[in-house]
């Protein structure tokens, strides 16, 4: 099954893809299923249910709003952060919950009663569960339905997720690879680009204008999001007191330009803030683009503007960036994860490091040989990174790391770009390492929040 540049590349809002936008996505999905099966108007209360990593690191990811928003009809592309939040300030005050939103059907909610953090319980299928349980005005149970959230906003109900796939797959392809082998040669055999490839599948199911709208709005979403994240200032929320840096970085690099034209790591320097930019507005529930998770958002818009400022601003090279990076993502999508609930934090920055390697390997025009050789780097030197955010938040270790991810992505195109593509190891073999040192790495290291520098933190 080929994964769409925009199933990867989402438009949502922070923190988390995997535990803000994937909730939301399938209270939604439950509220809307329970509206068509026409037993929506017998519905006196809805019970949510939170498993696992949901449960342990749910209330630093705003798992519990983004239910609440959910329920009330809305999808993360949709959801306005200002909005949201005032709609989440009626529903705790008043305990009434508009289900569904605008049919005026409104629900006893108490979020004391009603949300159940079962940290001591996992599912199954993977980490990230959510039950959604409606009762009638008797307390009878109408209905039930679970979800899995697996990262970078993709929730499977129980049904997909025994068969591993969506209900809907999508159109069929021309080009459905399933591993990287494949696609190079699948585009070998048909004289393409990945990109060229990305795009004939694109085109199965959308027009080429369709098309570049789909990717100018990604890339416009990523550029306004570290616009703002370069003027917010404050406190993140969440109770760890972590300032916003951006803004006070960008007024320095603003002053220093002339001085640094003399340094050659200058570079480097705005790379690093554009980074930081987008994982603070993350921090802050903004909206952020999934790339391919929000943990991990910053680090392909950071690489993304650092080869429009720095080497090309056409946006035809902007669109093979990101089609050439979602054909990367895909193949960590399929054949391992971009959850760190369940592989670590390296199934999200690891992943967005090697993706943004290899879509920067594409704009700069490297061969399909270099592309992958630097997706491989990318995630080579990202194996092992467990996820372990202090408090459950997306800040630390997190906005940091991509700013890290962003420069070692670079790094990784270079050193690519400089030979012809030939390498020891395969795209594949990091991919199949990454799922298995995943498997094998303990819970604690699993956004679990429970080991690692959330727990190494000193109290003062």
């Amino acid at each position: 099954m080929s994964i769409s540049v925009f199933e990867l590349f989402k438009v949502g809002v922070g923190p988390s893809s995997s535990h803000t936008m994937g909730p939301m996505t399938a209270a939604c999905r439950f509220v809307r299923r329970v509206a068509q099966g026409g037993r929506l108007a017998a519905v006196a209360r809805v019970e949510v249910q939170l498993y696992g990593s949901l449960a342990l690191t749910g209330r630093g990811h705003a798992t519990d709003t983004a239910a609440i928003i959910g329920l009330t009809g809305q999808m993360p592309a949709d959801a306005d952060p200002d909005a949201c939040a005032a709609l989440v300030a009626r529903v705790l005050a008043s305990r009434r919950l508009p289900l569904n939103g605008g049919d005026g059907h409104e629900i006893d909610f108490d979020a004391d009663r009603d949300i159940r953090w079962e940290g001591g319980s996992q599912l199954p299928f993977h980490p990230n569960a959510i039950t959604f349980v409606a009762f009638d005005v008797a307390g009878a149970e109408l209905t039930r339905g679970t979800y899995y959230s697996v990262g970078g906003g993709f929730v499977l109900d129980e049904d997909e997720a025994r068969a591993n796939a969506p209900a809907n797959p999508g159109p069929t392809v021309p080009y459905d690879f399933a591993n990287a082998d494949q696609l190079l040669d699948m585009a070998a055999k048909g004289g393409l680009t990945i990109a060229e490839l990305m795009r004939e599948n694109e085109r199965a199911g959308r027009t080429d204008a369709e098309i570049d709208q789909g990717l100018d709005r990604i890339l416009a979403t990523m550029d306004a999001c570290i616009d703002r994240g370069m003027r917010e200032t404050g406190i993140l929320p969440g109770g760890l007191d972590v300032p916003r840096r951006a803004a006070k970085i960008h007024a320095q690099l603003l002053q220093r330009q002339e001085r640094m034209l003399r340094d050659p790591l200058s570079v480097m320097d705005w790379v690093n803030l554009w980074a930081l930019a987008v994982n603070e507005e993350n921090a802050a529930g903004g909206k952020v683009v999934t790339s391919p998770t929000n943990g991990a958002a910053g680090i392909i818009p950071a690489v993304l503007r650092y080869y429009e400022r720095f080497h090309d601003p056409d946006r035809r090279r902007l669109h093979i960036f990101l089609l050439t990076a979602a054909a990367i993502g895909g193949l960590y999508k399929r054949n391992a994860s971009i959850s760190a609930a369940e592989v670590g934090c390296q199934g999200e920055v690891g992943v967005a490091c090697s993706m943004a390697a290899a879509g920067l390997t594409a704009a700069m025009g490297g061969t399909n040989a270099q592309i992958e050789n630097a997706a491989e780097i990318g995630m080579e030197h990202n194996l092992g990174l467990t996820c372990d955010p202090i408090k459950g938040l997306v800040q630390i270790p997190c906005i940091e790391r991509n700013a890290m991810g962003a420069i070692k992505a670079i790094d990784a195109a270079r050193l690519a770009l400089m030979g012809d593509g030939t390498h020891k190891v395969s795209l594949d073999r990091v991919i199949e390492t990454m799922r298995r040192t995943g498997a094998d790495m303990k819970d604690l290291y699993k956004e679990t929040s429970l080991g690692g520098l959330a727990v190494n933190l000193p109290e003062c």
